[in-house]
């Protein structure tokens, strides 16, 4: 429990209103405590740092000038909005964010006013803000539209969109571009070059009224006035900041020092009288105030518990993620073969492709938040013969949807997907939780998906992806580190590297006579656990079979399965409909087999956030859960199936 008596201002504002009554003097004293409590708590609970961090100065001006939550400020995507959270009545309860039961990490409408939308995705924002505007000119009120966006959520082509429609809607909307020359890692692309361009030429902001002023002061006759035209035009291109964004119907402001407090609230309380669509260009610094995080802004995105005297230290000796096998294993094959590839948007060391991108520079394209051009990117590099690797989070390959089926699977391009993040992630939640990409990539043509259980299996694939499997593939793999296996009846040492394995074919890990439960990746560490408690407690004892190969589905060992078993629990860690346990139950029919099936799998709705390991309890995939409902699955439709017998017997 963070002590908050100890911050004199903060303790204070339990809404903007408390903060409107702080003199000047008191608003730059509150920026200080403001960052004091962000380290304090974040380095106890973890979460995203220093993009926060960046931002105090500015959330402070728009709560003192702008009039929430009637005026509506819209955060993309959120990881920026703690001090939005905490200025709006939720100081008390910051050192429960991310944690379960505590508030949300990001922006939710459902648990303040004070949040107008719901983010986790970036570039969202223009397009929403846009949409309230117009709801709000259709029903003539007058209250004011903002959209906060980071110079990362803007490589993202859904910005474009919504500043295409918004430049030209005439409509009363401000979009402030907090410039902090960073998304998760250096922001990339010709925009973030723009930007750039424009910060190292701030005095030519200083012309712009200047021309202005000139060219409407200069003789108005024939021909001079029309080369005028056209060298104001070639003088504006060169000398004024931002002419891009006018040029898309906005008016451009700034760039302005974006921790320059008196400053900025001095542009808002004009803005607030300006009409039209504006967008506000903001200098900021990624971890403002906290050398550590200043000097090292990528590590301090997101961190998780650290001392807030040395910053968080990698553990440079512990045990390889996933994403860390995965992209150590891409590496080795592609200084073999020239032909692969790396893509990631905008994760490059959230994908741990640092190495890839330090060894083979040219064949690593970090392309910016764009995950729909990361896809067809891949299938154009695919078409010339190069194997293209998207490394990309679950989350965010479905935003590309339509690219996988329209621009991969169709053509039927070899582009392998390493797919990231894949079931619950923890403490990021719903936005994050990679909850549905079984489902949404099960039933499109041509494409194979496999779901390693360990590190082992994950290189296996990866090698047979790009080896041997023609057409697309994905790799679908957990956040986090590959568990330890623990097997007292086993077929085969799981932690055995046998690259003669066939990564499409089912593999029966555990021996057992009373049913079968069928499993993929990490959750079967669960369900040999909960197998090996029942075989020693309940005198129950099942087998427990790892699918790997959701699709296609590898009919010939089922058939054998549904031949010795009749009972089958199936468990996955994706929503039920359209997942693993649903292709077993269209597979049964199918074959017209004669196999009661009962299904594990996350539920219909959106997962809250917090640790693993409350989560799993949470949605019934934990050990313990699996074994109750094993037990009662089992025991109750085999007295059930022996009672029907019986009948048959009697009737006969």
């Amino acid at each position: 429990m963070v002590d908050i008596s100890q911050y004199s201002l903060l303790s204070k504002i339990d809404s903007p209103i408390d903060l409107k009554r702080l003199s000047p003097d008191e608003l730059e004293e509150l920026t200080g405590e403001m960052r004091h409590f962000l380290i304090d708590v974040v380095s106890r609970t973890g979460g995203h740092l220093g993009s926060n961090l960046g931002v105090v100065e500015l959330t402070i001006a728009l709560h003192y000038v702008y009039n929430a939550p009637k005026d509506l400020i819209v955060w993309d995507v959120g990881a920026q909005a703690y001090s939005h959270k905490i200025l709006t009545g939720r100081m008390k309860q910051f050192d429960t964010n991310r944690q379960y039961g505590g508030i949300s990490g990001f922006p939710h409408r459902e648990e303040s006013e004070y949040d107008a939308f719901t983010v986790g995705h970036s570039s969202t924002s223009i397009s929403a803000a846009l949409g309230m505007a117009v709801a709000r000119d259709q029903k003539d009120e007058k209250h004011r539209v903002l959209a906060v966006i980071g110079d990362g959520g803007m490589t993202g082509g859904m910005a474009y969109e919504g500043l295409n429609n918004a430049g030209v809607s005439g409509t009363d909307l401000t979009v402030i571009l907090n410039d902090n020359r960073m998304a998760i890692s250096p922001s990339v692309g010709a925009l973030s070059q723009y930007l750039a361009s424009i910060r190292s030429h701030l005095h030519f902001e200083k012309l712009k009224d200047g021309m202005w002023q000139l060219t409407e002061r200069l003789p108005k006759s024939g021909k001079f006035q029309k080369a005028l035209r056209g060298m104001d035009v070639g003088l504006r291109s060169m000398l004024v900041p931002g002419l891009w964004f006018e040029r898309l119907g906005f008016r451009y402001v700034g760039p302005i020092d974006g921790h320059n407090l008196t400053e900025l609230i001095k542009m808002f309380r004009w803005l607030k009288t300006a009409s039209g669509p504006i967008v506000v260009h903001i200098l900021t610094k990624k971890g403002k105030g906290y050398k550590p995080a200043e000097e090292a802004d990528t590590n301090f995105h997101g961190v998780s518990k650290f001392n807030p005297v040395t910053g968080p230290v990698k553990d440079k000796n512990g045990q390889k993620t996933f994403a860390g096998h995965f992209s150590g294993e891409l590496l080795k094959l592609a200084k073999k073969d020239e032909r692969i590839i790396a893509i990631t948007p905008a994760m490059l060391e959230g994908s741990e492709l640092e190495e890839f991108q330090e060894t083979l520079p040219d064949r690593c394209f970090d392309v910016g938040i764009t995950e729909q051009h990361a896809v067809t990117f891949a299938a154009g590099l695919a078409t010339q013969g190069l194997i293209p690797v998207v490394a990309i989070y679950s989350t965010f390959l479905q935003r590309a949807f339509d690219q996988i089926v329209h621009d991969v699977a169709l053509p039927n391009l070899h582009v392998v997907f390493g797919v990231d993040r894949a079931g619950l992630v923890g403490e990021d939640g719903p936005t994050h939780h990679g909850a549905f990409d079984l489902s949404y990539l099960r039933h499109i043509p041509n494409l194979t998906i496999l779901i390693p259980r360990d590190q082992h299996q994950l290189i296996l694939m990866l090698n047979a992806a790009i080896k041997e499997i023609n057409g697309p593939v994905a790799i679908r793999f957990p956040r986090g580190k590959p568990p330890e296996f623990s097997i007292t009846s086993g077929v085969k040492n799981l932690g055995s590297y046998d690259s003669t394995t066939n990564v499409r074919q089912a593999e029966l890990l555990r021996k057992g006579k009373d049913g079968l439960i069928i499993g993929s990746g990490i959750l079967l560490a669960e369900c040999i656990s909960a197998a090996d408690e029942l075989a020693e407690n309940k005198g129950l004892n099942l087998a427990v079979l790892d699918i790997k190969c959701v699709k296609p589905l590898d009919a010939e060992t089922l058939m054998v399965m549904a031949a010795r078993f009749s009972l089958w629990l199936t468990v996955e860690e994706n929503v039920l409909m359209g997942g693993m346990g649903a292709s077993l139950l269209e597979f049964i029919s199918d074959q017209n087999l004669k196999v009661n099936v009962k299904r594990m799998g996350l539920p219909d709705s959106f997962v809250t956030h917090g640790d693993r390991e409350s989560l799993l309890k949470e949605v019934g995939l934990d050990a313990n859960s699996i074994k109750q409902s094993a037990r009662l699955f089992f025991r109750k439709t085999s007295r059930l199936s022996r009672k029907k017998s019986k009948a048959e017997e009697l009737e006969v």
